[in-house]
């Protein structure tokens, strides 16, 4: 621990801060303030970057509490932008889900834009030549499968090599501190899983990066610059930022909260929605008797989340398995943030589909596992066992979790 550095701001941070309003179902009813790290850094931090060649790693989420983006924030602060870096989607976070992003120039700063979405996951000996530190601000969406913090990661191993302090500009986790979901098996550690935490880990981007310094030994000269006035609890309208979407198919809030779970079915034969009016809210499939699942997910009785039957047509690109075909599907819609578990929901709609379509369900098995950390899902799943089963595990390895994340917590 004596290798990281986190700056905690004492009680001048949480000035004004005040305990959250209660939550209707669509969300708070009362916004506050939150500035995210790079407005702490520029009115409180700025000596970790004055008089330094920066690297920034961004796309279109980093953006300080006024909207203004970071390129334009830092370059107005007279910081010396060297060279900005980007991860999956690209810079301006247009770019399809596992598309091949190719490097750049940046049209209005005429940086080069290097990609670590491409050829290259990491950055290379030449592209951190001329660069002494390394700034990362990304919006993480908040669960296990998403690949900033695997970004982060590369960039911190690749900076640590050259001795390149990393600074974090701390963002909120989008959708609150609640945990849930399995922890990962290490033995399944890939880009869309690179840590030994929850489907949904109920901590910030930087929080992430210092417990990685620790698991992989990095032993990099990190600091994380905190969002000043952020509570664990609030999710990213309780904070009053503007919501930007960190990719092209999760594109509101909800489609966050549903994220966690939703996910999973991406290693099946089910469509998410990519390319849909509302991808990640929704799942369905030619096949899909909605009638019959719908009364069987609505039975469970699950907590804070609605059920209801659609139709609806993925388009292409976005869609890799009906794309431009009419399915019928079933929307999920979250009345209660507090009591909503998308995981164990997730969990129990995939037993639903399985004990009504037993022939037609089909999983990709290496995808699945990687989505979910490991073969035990599915294969529980495969072989019929109740939701209930399955899940009953999950709350003790939490547990262990939440105690083996407490040293490297920022707020």
């Amino acid at each position: 621990m004596h290798r990281l550095l986190a700056l905690v701001w004492g009680t001048a941070l949480w000035a004004g801060c005040r305990t959250p309003a209660p939550q209707s179902a669509s969300g708070p009813a009362t916004s506050f303030r939150v500035r995210p790290g790079v407005d702490v850094l520029l009115s409180d931090s700025v000596q970790l970057v004055r008089g330094r060649r920066v690297g920034l790693v961004t796309n279109q989420s980093g953006i300080g509490a006024s909207g203004r983006g970071d390129v334009e924030l830092l370059r107005d602060a007279h910081v010396n932008l060297v060279a900005l870096f980007s991860p999956e989607h690209g810079f301006r976070g247009a770019a399809d889900p596992g598309a091949v992003v190719t490097s750049s120039i940046d049209s209005a700063t005429g940086l080069p834009i290097y990609s670590l979405y491409g050829r290259t996951t990491a950055p290379t000996d030449s592209m951190l030549a001329g660069v002494d530190v390394m700034l990362v601000d990304l919006q993480d969406a908040g669960a296990r499968y998403y690949t900033y913090i695997s970004t982060t990661v590369e960039v911190m191993k690749a900076a640590t090599r050259h001795g390149i302090p990393v600074v974090v500009l701390d963002r909120p986790d989008p959708i609150g501190g609640a945990v849930q979901g399995n922890v990962l098996d290490p033995a399944f550690t890939s880009f869309v899983g690179r840590l030994a935490v929850p489907m949904r880990y109920g901590m910030t981007l930087g929080e992430l990066a210092r417990l990685a310094d620790a698991d992989f030994e990095i032993h990099s000269k990190l600091t994380v610059v905190p969002a000043a006035g952020w509570r664990r609890e609030m999710t990213l309208d309780a904070a009053g930022l503007p919501f930007i979407p960190p990719s092209p198919n999760l594109r509101t809030l909800e489609s966050l909260f549903h994220y966690p779970g939703t996910c999973l079915f991406e290693g099946t034969n089910l469509s998410v929605g990519r390319g849909s009016e509302a991808p990640f809210e929704q799942v369905g499939a030619p096949w899909l008797d909605t009638v019959a699942v719908l009364a069987r997910i609505r039975a469970e009785r699950l907590p804070g989340v609605a059920f209801s039957s659609v139709a609806f047509t993925p388009r292409n690109p976005g869609d890799g398995k009906y794309a431009d075909t009419l399915l019928a599907g079933i929307r999920l819609r979250v009345t209660d943030r507090g009591a909503y578990d998308p995981t164990v929901t997730a969990v129990h709609l995939l037993a639903a589909i399985r004990t009504v379509h037993p022939d037609r369900i089909r999983w990709t098995a290496k995808q699945f596992d990687r989505l979910a950390g490991g073969s035990s899902l599915r294969t529980a799943l495969e072989a019929g066992r109740p939701a209930t089963d399955i899940v009953a595990p999950w709350p003790a390895a939490i547990r262990a979790f939440e105690l083996r994340r407490r040293p490297f917590l920022v707020y």
